[in-house]
């Protein structure tokens, strides 16, 4: 079963570029991944600093091994520095 993840990122005004320098290279090293069907980020349009990851994933095991990516730990250590709050992700199964 396809699972559906959703990863929201604020991030501070002042580092948007490094902050875009980091997801570019998070998602074309992400897309390589097996199980990887969809992974693109969207910016918020009315909140300057606020990202979404959308992600699609052929199972919860191909996501499971996505966590422990060195380019996914490598964004993390990194982002963190820059971020103004901590990421929410919400995970889940297509209903409809």
């Amino acid at each position: 079963m396809n699972l559906h993840v959703i990863a929201l990122f604020k991030f501070n005004e002042n580092y948007l570029m490094d902050a875009v320098e980091l997801f570019q290279n998070l998602v074309k090293e992400t897309r390589k991944e097996e199980g990887c069907l969809q992974y693109d980020l969207v910016e918020d349009k009315d909140n300057k600093g606020t990202f979404f990851m959308v992600e699609l994933w052929e199972s919860v095991d191909h996501h499971n091994r996505h966590n422990g990516q060195d380019h996914l730990l490598d964004f993390r250590k990194d982002a963190s520095k820059i971020m103004e709050s901590s990421v929410e992700v919400y995970k889940g199964f297509k209903i409809y």
